[in-house]
């Protein structure tokens, strides 16, 4: 017989894992052992994808073979260029992401083998290609051409160079590069369960990217950000914050960034985005939209006592470094693409076929009827 159930697989914990610690009664993250808060003030997205897939922070050689194979490969296929050519350009960029990702094992060198080094260079060339797939998609969508991805860029000042053909301010890439980091890794969560699942069965590691991807493009996992944005947008004014929000929770309506399934504190991920979007506004002369986000936490703490999530000021930060809203989410994918491939290759390393069981709750007892004699 099936364990007791528990809906949704709530707190179940499904098999052992070395890469990320969620810890929700402290408020702490850790990769690997080391805290988020370290790395998100000294570390990159390059370490931090090192240390993910690896289980050590890179001595400087190391660190600097990856930054540049990162480089290497960031271009995308002339065949996947021209599958992008050809989708429609209302197409979600979450969509676009899903097919290309799919596509890309095509024509990936080592389509052919599954092995453990070959896994190992499709996740670096996977990681090098996301970015290149968000930003060449909105250029292509707005009528602009793809911009060849330059020399001696890092991840974060990569995608904003492809995403605008301009070089990015400094203060810039390291804003995105924190964000990536903090959003690189966090255990079990939909999207990475999706892809262990599919790698369980021992399926290619671009089909359970693509497992994962799909999962993220739902609403109750990814998209929330992108919701924070456009509730921003309808607010209008830092004076109309309690009020909207009253009115919205009168409604039972759900406020975008709030709560988690594990955090039972604040978010510690949420604590660096608050303070890099309101340097971001003070940079650009403008606090609206933090001013904003700060009032709205604090009437969900007063009225709810629900702390915001790594959603919350992400949203205002995409939006002060020009990142159109529905790339939110496809940003949330070219740096969590580090945590899925690395639980990828965790799964494939010590593998054993993900199968749960269900509590059957249908008819029992059925007596079949020949069709003529069914009413």
């Amino acid at each position: 017989m099936p364990a007791a159930v528990t809906e949704g697989l709530r707190d179940v914990v499904a098999g052992p894992s070395a890469i990320t610690e969620v810890n929700g009664t402290e408020g702490r993250l850790l990769y690997r052992g080391y805290d988020i808060d370290d790395l998100a003030r000294y570390s990159t997205f390059e370490e931090t994808t090192y240390l993910l897939w690896h289980g050590v922070l890179p001595a400087r050689q190391p660190l600097a073979e990856l930054e540049q194979q990162l480089r290497a490969h960031r271009a995308l296929p002339a065949e996947v260029v021209d599958l992008l050519h050809r989708l429609p350009r209302q197409a979600t960029p979450m969509d676009v992401l899903r097919t290309a990702v799919s596509a890309l094992q095509l024509w990936d060198p080592d389509a052919n083998d599954d092995g453990q080094d070959a896994s190992h260079r499709k996740a670096l060339r996977l990681t090098a290609q996301m970015p290149a797939l968000v930003a060449g998609w909105h250029r292509l969508r707005s009528g602009q051409e793809l911009v060849p991805p330059a020399a001696e860029q890092n991840t974060a000042a990569a995608f904003l160079y492809l995403l605008t053909g301009e070089t990015p301010d400094p203060v810039a890439v390291r804003t995105l590069d924190v964000a990536l980091i903090l959003h690189a890794d966090h255990e079990l969560n939909a999207s990475t369960f999706a892809a262990r699942v599919t790698a369980a069965t021992l399926a290619d590691l671009h089909s359970a990217i693509t497992s994962a991807i799909g999962a993220l493009i739902g609403p109750l996992h990814g998209g929330a950000n992108e919701g924070v944005m456009r509730m921003l947008f309808a607010i209008g004014d830092v004076d109309n914050v309690e009020a909207f929000i009253k009115h919205e929770l009168a409604q039972h309506r759900r406020i975008m960034g709030f709560g988690h399934a594990v955090y039972r504190t604040a978010d510690p991920r949420a604590t660096h985005l608050c303070e890099m979007s309101r340097r971001l506004g003070e940079r650009r002369g403008d606090l609206k939209f933090w001013e904003m986000s700060r009032k709205i936490e604090e009437v969900m703490k007063r009225e709810k006592g629900l702390n915001a999530n790594v959603d919350f000021y992400s949203a205002s930060t995409y939006h002060a470094l020009g990142i159109p809203i529905d790339l939110f989410t496809p940003v949330f994918a070219v740096s969590r693409i580090a945590g899925w491939t690395a639980h990828v290759l965790e799964q494939y390393a010590n593998n054993r076929l993900i199968r749960p069981r269900a509590e059957y709750t249908g008819a029992r007892n059925g007596e079949y009827v020949p069709i003529d004699q069914r009413t």
